[in-house]
């Protein structure tokens, strides 16, 4: 079984920065992807950043320039550093893990408990 641990959330005045860390543990093959999602109440939850173990990033049009994701393969972490936050960035942000295994040809997808991100003066 994967597990992925989040922290880092919390409360920020807007123009502020946090930083949120995922790892994860379990038996993992290789990981095809890790990557961050948030999610308001009541909306779908949407793609924040995201890495691929091969090293390409894409963001969301709404944190480019304002949010950076950073992944240590080694260490199965994620970190997404977000500076310049705004209250329209106020979510649950879940850690996102995608897995391989030797001899599935199918992807793995894993998700974190979630962490509260408050943006507000």
């Amino acid at each position: 079984q994967v597990q992925l641990v989040e922290s880092g959330g919390g409360f920020v005045q807007p123009g502020g920065s946090l930083r949120l860390s995922c790892v994860a543990s379990g038996i993992i093959d290789s990981i095809n992807e890790m990557g961050w999602y948030r999610q308001v109440s009541g909306k779908q939850r949407e793609l924040v950043a995201r890495v691929t173990s091969g090293s390409s990033i894409n963001y969301a049009d709404s944190v480019k320039g304002r949010f950076t994701i950073s992944m240590d393969n080694a260490k199965n972490t994620v970190d997404l550093h977000m500076n310049s936050l705004k209250p329209e960035d106020a979510a649950v942000y879940y850690c996102n893990l995608v897995a391989l295994y030797r001899g599935r040809p199918e992807r793995f997808a894993y998700w974190g408990q979630g962490t509260q991100v408050t943006v507000s003066s």
